[in-house]
């Protein structure tokens, strides 16, 4: 298994970012950064928690897999996504261990950040991303 850095954000569904931000500027966080997910059909905004982040995420059209997750729960917790240093390695490793996987290959990003999603069956119900920052 990769070793594991660190929560790196908690994902929160939201209806709005916009007015979403009110809430948790009134509990001292700061905007890091607000941009475009085309390939998740999201607009996320990312607000500083230490060394971790929490992530708003809004569907941007009424079809996303994001805005169907809305729909049927609601805003609130979406996923927790874990920092890791090799996530081909630890991908590997969770399908021998018999964990079903949204993602068996990593997802790119933009910025050449790679990741993929456990489903939440073999975590206790919980959504967890795996998250790997290019060196």
């Amino acid at each position: 298994m990769s070793k594991i850095n660190k929560i790196h954000h908690v994902a929160i569904v939201v209806e709005s970012i916009e007015d979403s931000l009110s809430i948790w500027e009134s509990l001292g966080l700061e905007i890091k950064s607000i941009h475009d997910v085309p390939e998740q059909e999201s607009q996320v905004a990312f607000l500083s928690v230490g060394d971790s982040e929490i992530e708003l995420v809004e569907p941007t059209n009424d079809s996303s897999g994001i805005a169907r997750y809305l729909v049927k729960h609601g805003p609130g917790l979406h996923h927790i996504c874990i920092e890791i240093e090799d996530i081909k390695t630890t991908l590997a490793n969770l399908q021998e261990q018999g964990f079903r996987l949204i993602n068996t290959e990593p997802q790119t990003g933009k910025d050449g950040s790679k990741y993929a999603f456990i489903h939440p069956e073999s975590t206790n119900g919980v959504l967890v991303e795996l998250y790997e920052i290019p060196s």
